[in-house]
C-alpha cells in the first residue's frame, strides 16, 4: 500500500508541475468566458435590442434570408437564426470559404435584414475562445492537447482525492475544515486539499467533458452510442433526397410556416439550417420558452420543398443518453444547474490558479528539504574521502544502447589508466547499489534511450535503484557523462534521473554532470578537463565521439526506389535500394546513419527570398562550398541575411537519420524501408527527400553503423521476430541471414493495417515458408475487421507457445514504432511472461529491441 501511495504521489505532482502549469491557462480563460453573452451585451446594448421601426413588423426566415443572400451574392447562407423576442437581432451563418472549416457569423437587422456590425469586444472572446479550446493552437493540433490536458486534470482530482483519503472517511471535518492556525507547509498543504475536495465535483465534470470534446474519437463513440452522431443527422437532412439530381432552392415561406404549426407558438429561439450537397430537408432545431437550458434543443426535419415535417425529434422524449450528450456543453459552463451552476464552474476555473501555486509552492519546499537533508548527510560522511587519487581502484560503468557509452567508457579507462589509476570497468547492468557502495569513485557514462527513457537492458535497474531508500552511497563520489540528443524533449533523461537518484541516495558529485548531444566535441572536452582536475592528471588529446575506426559518411548511390503499399490508409512506403563502388559489410541489426539534404525547390525559394546567389562560395560548417549546397544540407532559415557568407554562418546543419538495415552483405546492397513522414508543412526532411526528392543515380551520404542491442544471436538459439510497418526492416535482415545459415526456428508476429494494400511481406514470407524457414507465422492487420487487432494481441493469443519458446532459450526480436507498438508488445510480453522472466530476458540478452 505504501509502494501504491508512493506511486499515485509521484504521478500527482509530476503532472501537477507539468500539465498544471498549462491547466491554469485553461482555467483563467474559461473563467473569462463563463460571462461571455452577458458582457458582449453590456458592452453593446444597442445590438442587444434593435428598436422598432414605425409600425414595421419584423421579416420572416425567407425575407430575412433574401435581403441578406442580395447584399452578400457572393456567399452561401448555411445557416439563420431567429429569436422570439421582438427586436433581438438575427444571426446568419454564412458557409466556410473553400479550404476554411468555420464560416464567419454575422448578425442581422430583424426589420430590415442588413448586417449589423460586429460587436465590441467579440474578437477578444474569440480570442481567448480559442486560447481556451486550443492554446491557439491550429484546431486539429489544439484538440487533442486540450483534450490530453483534461485527462490529466482527471487524474489529478482523482489522485488527490486518493492520497488525501482521510482515516475516517465518514467525518466532514477531515474533508472540510480549512485551518488557519496552521503556518508554513502545513497551511499550504491544507489549503490545497480542502479546495480541491471542494472543487472534486466540477473538476470531474470539466474533465470528462473536456476529454469529449477534445478527441474526437471519444466524441463520435459517445454520440453515435446516444443515437445523436453527425452521420445520423446528415442521413436525415438527405432523407428521401434523389442524389444525382440536384434539389431546387428550398422554400423558406412554407418550411417556416410549417415550423410554427409544429412548435405551436412555443419556442424562444430557432435555427434553420439550410440544405447543401443535394440534401432535401431543412433541419430546424429550436428552444421552447422555458428550455432546461441552452443546449435542450428540439429537431425538427423539414420538406425543403414543400415544408412539410418529417420528423420531429423533441428533447424531452430523448431517451436519458440523447439527453445526457445534448447537456455536455451545459455541464462543462455550468448552466445546465443554472446560475449557481456557473458561479460554482466560474470559481472552479479560477482555482486552477490556486492549486498551480500552492502545489509549485509544495514541490519546492520538498525540494528545498530533500537538498538541506543531502548537504547534511554529505558533511557528515565528508571524513570517508580517499587519501588521493590512485589509492583505490576507481569504478567506470556504462549504460549503453547502441555502444557509444561502451566506447566512451572505453576511451576513459584508457586514459585513466595511462595516468596510473587503476580502473575496474564493468558495464551498470551487472552492478547494484550494494557493488556501488564498495568504492570511493565511480564514473558513469550514460546513454539515453528515445524520450528519456533508460537503454533497455537497464530498465528493471533503474526501477528498483530510484525505489530502493536509504542514505547508503554517502561516501561515494560520482562523476556522471549523460548521452542524448536535443531532438528529444527529455533530453538526457536517463542520464539526470541516475544523477538525481544518486544524490538521493548521499553519494557526492565529483564535478557537475556533463551533457552530450549527439558526440558534441565540445562537451566531451569539459569530460576530459573534469576527470583531469578530479584526478590531478594532465589532461590527454582531444578525444572523438566515436572510436577512430569507426565508419565515416561515404557516398552511396539511390539504384532503387519502389513503392510497397499502393492504396493504403498509412503513409506511403517505399523500399530504398543503395548500392557503393566498393566493397561493404555489415552485420544484420546494424543501422544506415545518412545525411538528408533538402529538397531543391525549397532551397530556390530560400534564394529567391534572400535575393542570393546559390553559386556563390561560402564557408560552413568547417568546409568551402556553394551556398546552395550548404542549405541544402542545413536547417532553413527564416530570417534574412545581408550576405551569403552571412546567411552561412546562421546555418544549423541538418541532423543524421537512422534506419534499420533491411538487407545483409549477401545482398549487395543497403536496402532500407522508409514511410514518408507527413507534417503540416509538408514531407518530412529526410523521408521525403529519399522517397521522393532525390532523383534516381543520386548520392546519398551514409555510414553503416554497429547496433550491439540489435544483434545476431548464436546461430542454435531459436528467435521470435515481433514488429509492424517499417520496422520489418529490421526483422527482414535477421530473417535473411538465418536463412542463409539454414537455421528454421524462427516465428515472426507481424502487423499493418490491411491486407489488401499493406501485405509487402508477404512474397518473402512465402519464400522462407518454402525453404522451411519460418516455424510460425501470424500476421494482424488492425482495420481489416471491426475491433482494431495489433501484434500484442497475438502475444496474447499465443501465450502457451511464446511461453515454450521462451523457456527453450528462444531470443525476442522488436522491432517497429516506439509510439504505440514498442509499449504495447513490452506489456503483453510482461503479462504472459510475467515481470521477473522479462528482466531476466533483459539481463541475458534474449529481450533484443529496435523501435524508433
Amino acid at each position: 500500500m505504501a509502494l501504491l501511495r508512493r506511486i499515485w504521489f509521484q504521478i500527482h505532482w509530476f503532472i501537477g508541475i507539468t500539465a498544471g502549469s498549462v491547466l491554469v491557462v485553461i482555467g483563467l480563460s474559461g473563467a473569462v468566458l463563463s460571462f461571455r453573452a452577458e458582457i458582449v451585451d453590456a458592452i453593446n446594448p444597442e445590438l442587444r435590442h434593435i428598436p422598432d421601426p414605425a409600425g414595421a413588423a419584423a421579416l420572416r426566415p425567407a425575407a430575412l434570408a433574401a435581403q441578406v443572400q442580395a447584399a452578400e451574392p457572393a456567399r452561401r447562407i448555411a445557416a439563420l437564426t431567429v429569436f422570439a423576442e421582438p427586436g433581438r437581432p438575427a444571426r446568419i451563418n454564412f458557409a466556410p470559404p473553400e479550404g476554411q472549416r468555420q464560416g464567419e457569423v454575422r448578425l442581422a437587422d430583424p426589420w430590415t435584414g442588413a448586417l449589423l456590425p460586429e460587436p465590441a469586444g467579440d474578437a477578444f472572446f474569440e480570442f481567448v475562445e480559442h486560447l481556451h479550446r486550443w492554446l491557439l493552437l491550429p484546431r486539429d493540433a489544439g484538440k487533442p492537447v486540450t483534450g490530453t490536458l483534461a485527462a490529466g486534470l482527471l487524474v489529478l482530482a482523482l489522485s488527490g482525492l486518493y492520497l488525501r483519503w482521510p482515516r475516517r472517511p465518514l467525518a466532514w471535518r477531515a474533508w472540510f475544515k480549512l485551518d488557519f492556525a496552521l503556518g508554513g507547509r502545513a497551511f499550504l498543504w491544507n489549503l490545497h486539499a480542502v479546495a480541491g475536495t471542494v472543487a472534486l465535483l466540477a473538476y470531474l465534470v470539466s474533465s470528462l467533458t473536456g476529454i469529449y470534446w477534445g478527441f474526437d474519437a471519444v466524441r463520435s463513440m459517445v454520440d453515435e452510442a446516444a443515437g445523436e452522431g453527425r452521420v445520423v443527422r446528415a442521413q436525415r437532412m438527405q432523407a428521401g433526397s434523389a442524389p444525382a439530381k440536384a434539389q431546387p432552392a428550398p422554400d423558406l415561406q412554407r418550411v417556416w410556416q410549417s415550423f410554427l404549426d409544429e412548435a405551436g407558438g412555443n419556442w424562444s429561439q430557432a435555427t434553420l439550417r439550410l440544405p447543401a450537397r443535394n440534401a432535401s430537408q431543412v433541419e430546424a432545431t429550436y428552444l421552447r420558452t422555458n428550455a432546461e437550458h441552452e443546449r435542450a434543443r428540439n429537431r425538427l426535419y423539414l420538406d425543403a420543398t414543400t415544408g412539410e415535417a418529417t420528423r420531429h425529434e423533441r428533447y424531452a422524449d430523448k431517451p436519458l443518453a440523447g439527453r445526457l450528450v445534448n447537456s455536455i456543453y451545459p455541464m462543462h459552463m455550468g448552466t445546465y444547474w443554472g446560475l449557481p451552476g456557473r458561479i460554482v464552474m466560474l470559481l472552479s476555473s479560477l482555482g486552477l490558479a490556486l492549486f498551480a501555486v500552492t502545489g509549485w509552492m509544495l514541490y519546492l519546499g520538498r525540494r528545498r528539504t530533500k537538498r538541506a537533508v543531502r548537504e547534511e548527510r554529505m558533511r557528515l560522511g565528508s571524513g570517508l574521502r580517499p587519501d588521493g587519487p590512485g589509492a583505490e581502484p576507481v569504478l567506470l560503468t556504462f549504460a549503453s544502447q547502441t555502444g557509444q557509452a561502451e566506447r566512451i567508457a572505453l576511451q576513459t579507462a584508457a586514459v585513466l589508466q595511462s595516468a596510473g589509476v587503476a580502473v575496474v570497468l564493468q558495464p551498470l547492468v551487472r552492478l547494484s547499489v550494494d557493488a556501488l557502495r564498495r568504492y570511493r569513485k565511480v564514473l558513469l557514462v550514460a546513454s539515453t534511450f528515445g524520450d528519456g527513457d533508460p537503454p533497455d537492458s537497464l530498465r528493471a535497474f533503474a526501477r528498483q535503484f530510484a525505489l530502493q531508500t536509504g542514505s547508503s552511497l554517502q561516501h561515494v563520489h560520482y562523476g556522471l557523462l549523460a548521452l542524448g540528443d536535443r531532438h528529444y524533449a527529455n533530453f538526457c533523461g536517463f542520464g539526470r534521473a541516475l544523477d538525481h537518484d544518486l544524490r538521493g541516495h548521499g553519494a557526492q558529485a565529483l564535478f557537475p554532470m556533463i551533457e552530450v548531444h549527439n558526440g558534441d566535441a565540445g562537451a566531451l572536452a569539459r569530460w576530459q578537463q573534469s576527470l583531469a582536475e578530479a584526478f590531478g592528471m594532465r589532461q590527454p588529446g582531444a578525444w572523438k565521439a566515436h572510436e577512430p575506426e569507426a565508419a565515416s559518411f561515404e557516398p552511396w548511390r539511390l539504384v532503387r526506389r519502389t513503392l510497397l503499399n499502393a492504396g493504403s490508409q498509412g503513409d506511403p512506403l517505399f523500399e530504398i535500394e543503395l548500392a557503393h563502388s566498393g566493397a561493404a559489410a555489415w552485420a544484420p541489426g546494424a543501422l544506415a546513419e545518412l545525411l538528408p539534404r533538402q529538397p531543391a525547390r525549397a532551397v530556390e525559394q530560400c534564394l529567391r527570398r534572400a535575393g542570393l546567389d546559390g553559386r556563390t562560395r561560402v564557408r560552413c560548417d568547417g568546409r568551402e562550398c556553394t551556398l546552395e549546397d550548404a542549405l541544402a544540407r542545413s536547417m532553413l532559415p527564416a530570417a534574412p541575411a545581408a550576405s551569403a557568407q552571412a546567411l552561412a554562418d546562421m546555418l544549423v546543419p541538418l541532423a543524421p537519420r537512422r534506419y534499420s538495415v533491411a538487407s545483409t552483405t549477401a545482398d549487395g546492397c543497403v536496402q532500407l524501408l522508409v514511410r514518408q513522414a507527413r507534417h503540416a508543412d509538408g514531407l518530412g526532411v529526410a523521408s521525403g527527400w529519399l522517397t521522393e526528392g532525390a532523383p534516381l543515380d543520386a548520392t546519398v551520404e551514409l555510414r553503416l553503423l554497429p547496433n550491439p542491442a540489435f544483434a545476431l544471436v548464436d546461430d542454435e538459439v531459436p528467435c521470435v521476430f515481433i514488429g509492424n510497418g517499417s520496422g520489418f526492416a529490421g526483422l527482414r535482415a535477421h530473417l535473411r541471414e538465418r536463412v542463409r545459415r539454414g537455421r528454421g526456428r524462427n516465428w515472426l508476429v507481424f502487423g499493418e493495417r490491411n491486407a489488401a494494400h499493406d501485405a509487402f511481406c508477404a512474397e518473402d514470407i512465402a519464400q522462407w515458408q518454402a525453404a522451411a524457414a519460418l516455424e510460425r507465422v501470424d500476421l494482424v492487420f488492425s482495420r481489416d475487421q471491426a475491433e482494431r487487432l495489433y501484434v500484442q494481441h497475438r502475444l496474447r493469443e499465443a501465450a502457451g507457445p511464446l511461453r515454450q519458446w521462451v523457456d527453450s532459450g528462444a531470443a525476442v526480436y522488436v522491432c517497429g514504432s516506439l509510439e504505440g507498438m514498442a509499449p504495447g508488445v513490452d506489456l503483453a510480453l510482461r503479462e504472459v511472461l510475467g515481470p521477473s522472466a522479462c528482466d531476466t530476458l533483459i539481463a541475458e540478452g534474449r529481450y533484443r529491441r529496435d523501435v524508433y
